[in-house]
């Protein structure tokens, strides 16, 4: 086997503490190097030509490169074997500028050491592969699951670039938690406003022929991988036909059935037909089965139907689900959050005073399309003299969730600052652990509410330190230090968690969660906007709590790995570099797949053998050390190589 070594110089990098020539003397007795060859810089273009016509003179069946960092220039040295006609793969290179010649003082030292490690890459070299990249036909469409902000902005960046989107959305509406807020921190804007130019967008832009929205559905089922993802989607029926429906509400009087509104959070009562709320869109409304007596008692009811200007069609009581099948390339999860369930206080109150709200209920209170049409009153009716926001309500508390949540701090200042505005005379009350105001903006409502004359602050150890109990004038506060305040309404500002959908989605995608039961990111800092399963991206706050601005941020990152990765009409290179299973030796135990951290290896049944996928395996070994049988092999990585090298480094 003809074997060369290319020694680099690296200008005096190298050279001035490694003498490559006597380098040569020290390897020549092996047998095992067919010629050594230097370069003053091998990485530069006039080294690159040397090295590409050498090989092609020479044609070596191995080559060794003793250069600097293979994370520098391994792929620069394996694209220049690809020009010679020789495979990339053929090659080990040795890192002998950081790990020997920057740390050896001693010129003698670094030959020998030199020699050692070159030694052991020849003994090793031997052994290589011929590899080859696989190629493979992708599909450029893209799933959206979530029609919050970052679904939104991701789905309309991607229509916006020709990709075919399926928009997917369990709810009615779409615009995610802010349609629902009339005003947003830190400036004040309205909700729905400023999401409306997006939505509009979706629904009727210039791009929306590229985008299919799919209310009231969900993910039921992902088969595939990487590039080509099998899915199918439950698409729940909504009664009503959105495109001969003009939404203007004619429907809703005559319905002789009423239920509470879970948009609302069940603080007010609903129609069994009509909008989930003022202003949502689609502009349409939905039938509740649930309500509507044709369903729940098997009536003949139509009033609903009898009521449409449009005629009949409109109101369609047959509609059934669907089950819908698309191909998609890639998916982002952009599932939002929801709030942690404060009934866990029980020294708290909630659920058994009627005026200690939850953040999200006091948000609709305020709204003027919320069940007091943004009238803040108590359960009497009465408007409140005294509110207390209780900051932090299960964040930073071991015995529930750890971490801050981020925007509970900005939320509250905005509610002081519309209190301030609504009921001038009103004492607010905020009882906190820690105050977080981040932003070059965000600081001016906390400071406008440390200004507020009618504001107190009060900081609490431990949420046990707190009881909140009723009181004939409203609730009475016990705070840390034993006193007690009154207020006539409290509103707890809880932690933001996952989603209900979450663990179930998790394990649909294969996707893994983080200790705090978010979608887990491939990097908290690099690549928050992808999971550690190839082609599945996150979005917002279904990985970390997170604000608006945030959240559409990382929907457009999602999109734009996704518009780098899956470009139409090119194949996306598989890298050779992922384990393989010899399936003779196999005992089907599943060790390997209960160690994947990429969730790439699965069980063939019928053979009762693991698998890898090639595409979403990253190479990292996991299961080739965790095998009890010695099953797997890790491609340019084998056991025989290994060994190979460690006896070519200790004879």
């Amino acid at each position: 086997m003809k074997i060369g070594v290319y020694f680099c110089n690296c200008g005096t990098n190298i050279a001035d503490r490694i003498d490559g020539g006597k380098v040569r003397e020290y390897l020549e007795p092996s047998g095992r190097m067919s010629y050594f060859k230097t370069c003053p810089f091998l990485c530069s273009e006039d080294g690159k030509v040397f090295l590409e016509q050498d090989l092609k003179d020479e044609k070596p069946d191995r080559i060794v490169i003793a250069a600097c960092s293979p994370r520098e220039h391994e792929a620069t040295f394996m694209r220049v074997m690809g020009q010679a006609g020789m495979n990339p793969y053929l090659m080990q290179m040795v890192n002998i500028r950081e790990q020997i010649a920057w740390v050896t003082e001693d010129p003698e030292k670094a030959v020998k050491k030199t020699s050692v490690a070159i030694n052991a890459a020849l003994k090793r070299v031997e052994l290589h592969e011929m590899l080859e990249k696989q190629e493979l036909e992708v599909s450029p469409a893209v799933l959206v699951i979530g029609a919050g902000p970052a679904g939104l902005k991701a789905a309309l960046t991607l229509a916006e670039a020709g990709r075919r989107v399926t928009l997917v959305e369990k709810s009615p509406v779409i615009g995610g938690l802010p349609v629902l807020f009339e005003e947003l921190f830190p400036n004040m804007e309205c909700g729905p406003c400023m999401l409306e130019p997006v939505m509009a967008e979706i629904l009727h832009g210039e791009h929306a022929e590229n985008i299919e929205l799919l209310t009231m559905a969900e993910l039921t089922e992902v088969a595939g991988y990487f590039g080509n993802f099998e899915v199918k989607i439950r698409q729940r029926p909504r009664y009503v036909d959105i495109h001969q429906c003009i939404g203007c509400g004619e429907c809703f009087e005559p319905c002789p059935v009423s239920g509470t509104n879970p948009f609302n959070n069940d603080m007010d009562e609903k129609k069994a037909i009509g909008f989930t709320f003022m202003g949502a869109l689609p502009n349409a409304p939905y039938l509740d089965p649930t309500l509507c007596t044709r369903f729940t008692e098997g009536s003949d009811c139509s009033a609903c139907s009898a009521a449409c200007p449009m005629g009949e069609g409109v109101i369609v009581f047959d509609d059934q689900e669907q089950i819908i099948e698309r191909q998609v390339g890639s998916i982002i999860l952009a599932t939002g959050s929801t709030l942690y369930d404060c009934s866990r206080f029980d020294n708290l109150g909630y659920g058994r005073l009627p005026d200690v709200k939850t953040a999200l209920e006091f948000e609709r209170i305020l709204a003027s399309n919320g069940p007091t049409a943004g009238e803040v009153v108590t359960s009497t009716g009465e408007q409140p003299g005294s509110v207390a926001f209780i900051h932090c309500v299960g964040s930073l508390d071991d015995d529930h969730k750890p971490y801050c949540s981020g925007i509970c701090c900005q939320y509250a200042f905005k509610y002081n600052h519309l209190l301030e505005s609504k009921l001038t005379d009103t004492k607010i009350l905020h009882l906190y652990k820690e105050i977080v105001s981040p932003g070059k903006e965000e600081y001016a409502l906390h400071r406008a509410a440390r200004d507020n004359h009618n504001a107190t602050f009060i900081r609490y150890d431990r949420i046990s330190d707190l009881a909140v109990t009723g009181e004939n004038d409203g609730q009475k506060i016990r705070l840390p230090d034993g006193n007690s305040i009154n207020a006539d309404m409290v509103v707890l500002c809880p932690a933001v968690v996952p989603t209900a959908d979450t663990e179930k989605l998790g394990a649909m995608l294969d996707v893994s969660l983080d200790r705090f039961g978010f979608f887990e990111e491939l990097h908290g800092r690099m690549d928050s906007a992808r999971s550690k399963i190839r082609g599945v991206y996150l979005s917002g706050a279904c990985q970390a709590p997170a604000d608006i601005q945030k959240a559409t941020s990382q929907g457009m990152a999602a999109s734009g790995f996704i518009l780098s990765e899956l470009v139409e009409g090119r194949k996306i290179e598989l890298d050779p570099l992922f384990a393989s299973v010899y399936p003779e030796k196999c005992a089907g135990c599943k060790v390997c797949m209960r160690v994947c951290p990429y969730r790439a290896i699965h069980f063939d049944e019928e053979n009762s053998v693991s698998v890898v996928n090639g595409v979403l395996c990253h190479g990292c070994g996991t299961c080739v050390a965790a095998c009890p049988m010695g099953a797997i092999k890790a491609n340019h990585f084998t056991n025989e190589m290994i060994l190979a090298e460690i006896e070519g480094a200790l004879k």
